[in-house]
């Protein structure tokens, strides 16, 4: 040991030689410089009083631990010859045997210099000064030690806590959980890091913390387990970030699902009760329901604003001063109604029905607000794309945490969100009432009047966000007492589809009173669109191409009760025979419309009298799971039911096949040779001779691909 108590690497630093019985058999300079005994006053004598007193016991541990054949290296404090203690770093050998001594040890030392060590009051502030909650913990799980932080954090002051265990003063699940995870760390030795847990504290009840800690076990020199520290952080805000964006993240995915103004107000109060809000009004503009394109609002002409969302944690909401569908006037005070045109967020921490704004100007309001304990609140206006579409207020009752800066910023975001989809909503409901006016325009308003032939129809839009597709059907009187049917679909939805489903429809009318045969006009019919597609500007600006399309034309004979077909990519008719057999004609399948390059044959089917034909489009028979077959099998199930009016079966049919939204336009055409036909002329078959149609058992529908080709 060199002066100054720092080691300097000699063979003369302090060392002795200690006998089994505690006895000092050698003494070296080095030893006698840093204790200040010399040899002759130590050699022979106990070694005992050379320790600290506080360390003796110990230090006959450590020297039962070595007689066992392991060494020891730790920290000791000697005393020096005049009484002053002398923290050493002291290493003792394992036993070792002297022929005179017996069992012995060789301890070597230096004495633990200032850069060994922490200055006391730096240690004492990282103790009780540092951010972290800090505890110790006796074996049974008893408070012996806690820092400043810790207990600001449970709220309970340090004296209730010493000497008790934490489900003692803080009971409920968290606490023991807590204490299960020290006593595993008591038992096992293995610390536990950075578990996370919520609750509340006596020093803040009104809000929810989250907590991280980490346990970790404490020993003594032997390595004995003798208790438990723990140490606490308030990870609070990293939580609450991280809520507020699962929050937002699930509000976006529930809002707009429904493209309707009313569902998408009523997704908005849904959405944030409770886990935001405990009381949620969503009040909009009577303009927000408009199909007109809007104009600037007028802030001397605002319109009225109705309720469409409401939601609360009390079953009926109580507390709201409005039903939806009700007239409103609400608006945050001390604002008026042009708040809504430019007005940012309003934070109310803490409402005071005793203010002026609550209690002159509206008093019922102020009762309530004490009634229901109404306490915080936010209201955002509904804004998106320069347009004004209403106030979004979010209250809190049961929750008795205030709203915060931070909650303004996620409401005003969600509202912003909703916003968007309201106004996607609004204009979608305008856009599908364009398509749909034009498409009722474009479809027959009542089917003409034929001769010896009974029609019914039906027609539903699809329920998609693109709007209605391109079906259509027509019955066209011809020469000769004849009728053309027809039936088609162009794919896509929206107003484009439904515009050149009116330019195929002209067009088959136009042919039809050619007298074309059925193959031959869809013929004429596919040039027309290979036409149309070519004339679309190569920069697709008028979006008039068309991309597909499927027809099928029959045209019937009431003197022969012939029916001859054609079609073109589309699904084949349904033939339903007087006594209720149900087939699928087995006609040449021709190519959709626009492909070009390839024929078109067409095929006949006699109708008997009392017999029914049916021409649909794929909406129709997928709407079952998309499974064609099925829908095919389903449909000739209903139909078979003879002797029903054509109107009964073509809405039963719907009913039956379509028993929710549909993705696809659905059209079902029905016609039935009258009862007055004019008898068949020529001698040939008898009424009761079979059709000439194959039955569903022997022929599939598969040779009808239209996958490809559905809208």
């Amino acid at each position: 040991m060199a002066s100054g108590g720092q080691p300097d690497g000699s063979a003369d630093e302090a060392t002795a030689v200690v006998t089994a019985d505690g006895t000092v058999a050698g003494w070296t300079r080095g030893a006698q410089r840093l204790l200040g005994h010399r040899a002759a006053d130590v050699v022979g004598r106990p070694g005992g009083p050379l320790i600290a007193t506080a360390d003796r016991a110990r230090a006959a541990r450590i020297a039962e631990a070595c007689r066992t054949g392991a060494g020891w290296r730790g920290l000791v404090t000697l005393t020096d010859r005049t009484g002053r203690d002398v923290p050493t770093d002291v290493s003792v050998s394992a036993a070792f045997r002297m022929a005179s001594l017996g069992d012995c040890f060789l301890v070597t030392g230096h004495e633990r210099g200032p850069d060994h060590g922490v200055d006391e009051s730096v240690l004492d502030g990282f103790l009780t000064r540092s951010p972290i909650g800090m505890a110790v913990m006796s074996p049974d799980l008893r408070y012996v030690w806690l820092n400043d932080v810790l207990e600001r954090f449970g709220g309970v002051p340090r004296e209730q806590r010493i000497g008790r265990r934490l489900s003692e003063f803080m009971p409920g699940l968290q606490a023991e959980k807590l204490e299960n995870l020290m006593e595993k760390v008591l038992l096992t030795g293995v610390p536990v890091m950075d578990h996370e847990y919520r609750g509340w504290s006596w020093a803040d009840p009104h809000h929810e913390h989250a907590y991280s800690t980490s346990f970790f076990p404490l020993t003594d020199a032997d390595g004995d387990v003798t208790g438990v520290c723990y140490m606490v952080s308030d990870v609070t805000d990293r939580w609450a970030a991280q809520q507020r964006l699962v929050f937002m993240n699930d509000a976006g995915a529930r809002l707009g699902r429904s493209l309707d103004v009313l569902r998408t107000a009523q997704e908005l109060a849904d959405v944030v009760v409770p886990r935001f809000a405990d009381l949620a009004v969503v009040d909009l503009l009577d303009s927000a329901l408009s199909t007109e394109e809007l104009s600037p609002l007028d802030p001397d002409d605002m319109p009225g604003m109705f309720r469409a969302g409401l939601q609360s944690v009390r079953p009926g909401s109580p507390e709201a001063m409005a039903r939806v569908g009700e007239p409103v006037e609400f608006v945050p005070p001390p604002h008026d109604r042009t708040y809504l045109l430019d007005g940012e967020g309003v934070l109310m921490p803490v409402l005071d029905p005793g203010s002026p704004e609550w209690a002159v100007g509206d008093p019922e309001r102020a009762v309530r607000i004490r009634r229901y304990g109404i306490h915080s609140l936010i209201s955002v206006p509904l804004r998106a794309r320069d347009t004004v579409l209403g106030l979004a207020t979010f209250l809190r009752t049961e929750n008795l945490a205030s709203f915060a800066p931070d909650d303004l910023l996620l409401a005003q975001e969600l509202a912003a969100r909703a916003a968007v989809s309201l106004d996607n909503a609004r204009r979608y409901t305008r856009e599908r009432n364009t398509a749909l006016t034009l498409q009722r325009n474009l479809l027959p308003q009542a089917l003409a009047g034929v001769t010896g032939l009974e029609t019914a129809y039906v027609y539903l839009p699809a329920e998609v966000k693109d709007g209605v597709g391109g079906d259509w059907f027509d019955v066209l009187p011809l020469s000769s007492a004849r009728v053309g049917l027809v039936v088609g679909d162009v794919v896509g939805h929206g107003i484009t589809a439904a515009a050149t489903m009116g330019r195929l429809r002209t067009a088959v009318h136009t042919l039809a009173d050619m007298d074309l045969p059925p193959a031959e006009l869809l013929a004429h019919l596919d040039d027309l669109v290979i036409r149309l597609t070519e004339e679309e500007p190569p920069d697709g600006v008028t979006g008039n191409a068309v991309l597909g399309a499927t027809c099928l034309y029959a045209v019937y004979d009431p003197v022969t009760r012939q029916c001859e077909l054609a079609r073109a990519g589309h699904p084949p008719p349904v033939v339903v025979a007087p006594d209720g057999t149900v087939g699928f004609p087995d006609l040449p399948v021709g190519p959709p419309l626009g492909l070009g390059g390839m024929p078109f044959e067409s095929g006949t089917v006699e109708l008997a009298e009392g017999s029914t034909i049916g021409l649909y489009t794929d909406g129709l028979i997928e709407g079952i799971g998309r499974d064609v077959d099925l829908g095919m099998r389903r449909l000739g199930e209903v139909l078979a039911r003879t002797g029903r009016p054509l109107d009964e079966l073509c809405a039963e049919a719907v009913r039956h096949l379509v028993p929710g939204p549909q993705p696809d336009d659905v059209a079902l055409l029905l016609a039935r040779p009258a009862p007055s036909s004019p008898p068949r002329s020529g001698p040939g078959r008898c009424p009761s001779t079979p059709p000439p149609w194959r039955t569903p058992a022997s022929t599939s529908p598969a040779n009808w691909s239209p996958g490809a080709w559905s809208s």
